[in-house]
């Protein structure tokens, strides 16, 4: 810093000093009116003049090349200095390259070993001191040309661990496809298995599908067992009631049994004033079979015989004003012999209620009453017969039970009944024999019809 100031100062004096001496001997040659070359004193004056200045300038440069060797390199040197310059960016450009190119095999190279990642941890930590070094020398590209040779030198190492890196991937990926190979044996291993397991998932599936169809059947054989238990108290309590009627009979001729229907009918109240009307048209028919019962001889009926409470039948005219249908019934409150003294005497003593019941719709045309399963091959006639007979028996108890009025349950059609056990007679498999509602049922009655049935499919029937 000092000798620049130094050498400014000297220059501007020196240049001063020059540009007088100058200055003064062009005023003197003028005034002299010397002349040089043969030119005139102005003109001569004028070259002194230029010749001044060009020693003031040579004499300037002179004194800044002896005292400034920057200068002096600069001025002579510096094409020089822009090639190696330039050279020396190539040389950067092509070593960023190359390491770009290195960054990128490394990248391969950490990839492909993902799955040893463990056995590269030293390699790795080697590559990063490298990647470091070669960020250092980076940034010493710029001011010498000595650190390119460094880098160079690390990326060679570099090359040298991306060659040992290439050949533990070989050996890795070498194992790999053992590794593979073993997978494919396993995952066949594993089909095979699964396919056994499957099969036996399927035979299991068969077999518990025939348990739950063999636990269906005997949840189904129970419940018709606890039918047919109820089924069997009812008919026992209706076997006693009969065998007290039959008691009953021998000790005299009964005409008319407890609850034993003497009149019925399904009837429609529209007009309300017209239900009194109903009820004694339905009371004059019982009275008149109840007198022909008890007094056989007897074609003309005037006096009234049978007795219902005014309650009992303002009770029934009340419920069937309504507009609905409903079967009425008037029933006998107890057993009651030919030649009922009372009677005989001009007495209403035959005790009678009357029921009103809507007439629902109960079964369906088609629908399955009662049904059972027959072996005609290996049953008797006589017991083929029997299993018939139940099953009709137990066929009107479920339907007197549904509200159907036990008088009006029959069978439809009673003369194809000979055909039908025929033709059941000649089956040679367990057939089921079902009793079914031959047309829509209401609670006024039921008509039943039979038919065979085997898969699903109606063989033949009474219809």
């Amino acid at each position: 810093m000092t000798t620049g100031l130094v050498l400014i100062v000297a220059v501007l004096i020196l240049g001063g000093v020059i540009a007088t001496v100058g200055d003064r001997l062009g005023t003197k040659v003028g005034k002299a009116r010397l002349t040089l070359f043969n030119l005139r004193p102005r003109k001569t004056a004028t070259l002194i003049t230029i010749l001044t200045g060009g020693i003031i300038s040579a004499s300037t440069l002179g004194i800044l090349f002896a005292v400034s060797d920057q200068l002096r390199t600069g001025v002579f040197e510096l094409e020089r200095i822009q090639d190696d310059l330039k050279s020396a960016r190539d040389e950067l450009t092509q070593a960023k390259t190359e390491q770009n190119k290195t960054e990128q095999r490394l990248q391969n190279a950490r990839r492909q070993q993902s799955t040893a990642q463990r056995r590269l941890e030293r390699i790795n930590q080697s590559l990063q001191a490298a990647i470091d070094k070669q960020a250092r020398t980076e940034e010493q590209l710029s001011t010498t040309q000595s650190q390119l040779q460094q880098i160079q030198s690390n990326f060679q190492q570099a090359q040298t661990l991306l060659g040992s890196v290439s050949q533990q991937a070989s050996a890795l990926r070498s194992e790999i496809q053992q590794l593979q190979t073993d997978r494919q044996d396993l995952v066949r291993q594993r089909d095979e298995v699964r396919t056994q397991i499957a099969q036996r998932d399927q035979d299991i599936a068969q077999r518990d599908r025939a348990i739950a169809e063999r636990e269906a059947k005997l949840r189904q054989l129970e419940v018709q067992r606890s039918s047919l238990t109820q089924e069997i108290d009812i008919l026992d309590r209706q076997y006693q009631s009969l065998e007290q009627e039959y008691q009953d009979l021998r000790q005299g001729n009964v005409a008319i049994l407890r609850n034993q229907t003497l009149a019925a009918g399904a009837v429609r109240v529209s007009d309300p004033t017209a239900a009194q009307q109903v009820i004694n048209q339905l009371l004059q028919t019982a009275n008149l079979r109840a007198a022909q019962r008890l007094r056989p001889d007897t074609t003309d009926v005037a006096e009234q015989i049978i007795q219902i409470t005014n309650a009992e039948a303002t009770r029934i005219i009340d419920q069937i004003q309504d507009g609905k249908v409903y079967v009425i019934r008037v029933l006998s409150d107890g057993n009651y012999v030919v030649g009922e003294p009372c009677v005989l005497a001009g007495e209403d003593c035959v005790q009678v209620n009357v029921s009103a019941i809507p007439n629902q719709l109960v079964y369906r045309q088609g629908e399955v009453v009662a049904s059972t399963t027959v072996d005609p091959k290996t049953m008797p006639e006589d017991e083929l017969k029997m299993r018939i007979n139940q099953m009709i028996t137990a066929a009107q108890f479920r339907a007197r039970q549904a509200g159907i009025v036990p008088e009006t349950i029959q069978i439809a059609n009673r003369d194809r009944l000979y055909s039908f056990l025929e033709q059941l007679k000649k089956v040679e498999q367990p057939i089921e024999v079902q009793a079914i509602a031959a047309e829509e049922a209401y609670t006024a009655g039921i008509r039943l019809d039979l038919q065979a049935v085997q898969a699903g499919q109606i063989l033949f029937g009474t219809q």
